[in-house]
């Protein structure tokens, strides 16, 4: 997500500084927009100096540090509440006092995390879909605490990068995830209890509801780690049991399963 991110902004002409754990993990994420810029290269629809300007615009950085000349940051680590918050408060001590500090977080919420910094007023979430580059919805969530230039900052930036907004409360899951979970686990569900192959349900999601893809597919890409913490916070925030991970999901998330990312979840990728 974070690599979608700095792409979908790059395109935009935004300078972006992608920061990772380390210098390593940074240049990988430039290496796989640059290789993603290839294929729609490769398709027409961007010109070769096109590419290399949007390049140019994104550098690689191991070092929060380099986040001393950024106005507005976006974090999108891992569906963990204490993880964001340590790096939350990173970046209040790394970034300029009037930057915003916007999170990807897609259950999490925005006014705990605007309470580990010193600048709750600036804090706010910016929920982008995946893939970034291609899904055109941004959820833009207030927290408690956001003020209303904020706000407008943030909606102007997501405007210029050309996606579609929606604003919502911050409560757990905000409105794409707290509808999507009970969908994405009663799949699972109907897998367990043998209903069907993992195809035909999917199958009966495109061809019977008329989405773009399945649900397991949808999982897959979204990664079933991420799919397993937003289940679980939803679960233990609203201890609502159409919110329950269901056993086959924990299993696949113990095995390693994640999807396309480790090549294998519902469907195999390593092949």
């Amino acid at each position: 997500m974070g690599r979608g991110i700095a792409q979908a902004a790059a395109q935009t002409g935004y300078e972006v500084v992608l920061v990772d754990m380390s210098q390593e993990l940074a240049d990988k994420g430039r290496q796989r927009i640059e290789r993603d810029l290839g294929r729609v290269v490769e398709k027409g629809k961007l010109r070769p100096e096109e590419r290399d300007a949007i390049l140019g615009r994104i550098k690689p950085s191991g070092d929060l540090a380099a986040l001393s000349q950024v106005q507005f940051a976006i974090e999108a680590a891992t569906e963990e509440l204490v993880v964001k918050q340590r790096i939350f408060e990173a970046c209040d001590k790394a970034l300029p006092k009037d930057a915003v500090l916007a999170s990807n977080t897609s259950s999490i919420s925005l006014t705990k995390l605007a309470s580990s910094t010193g600048r709750p007023d600036c804090v706010i979430g910016m929920h982008f879909m995946n893939p970034v580059p291609v899904m055109k919805l941004v959820e833009i969530v207030r927290a408690l605490q956001t003020s209303e230039t904020t706000y407008d900052v943030t909606k102007e930036i997501a405007l210029r990068m050309g996606k579609t907004l929606i604003t919502t409360k911050d409560m757990p899951g905000f409105i794409v995830n707290r509808m999507l979970i009970p969908f994405l686990n009663e799949a699972c569900f109907t897998l367990q209890d043998g209903l069907g192959t993992v195809e035909d349900i999917d199958q009966g999601a495109k061809l019977g509801l008329n989405h773009p893809m399945g649900p397991f597919q949808l999982a897959d890409l979204i990664g079933l780690d991420t799919v397993l913490s937003i289940a679980e916070v939803l679960h233990r925030e609203f201890g609502d049991d159409k919110y329950r991970p269901p056993a086959i999901l924990r299993n696949y998330v113990a095995a390693g399963w994640l999807g396309r990312k480790s090549g294998r979840g519902f469907y195999r990728y390593d092949q």
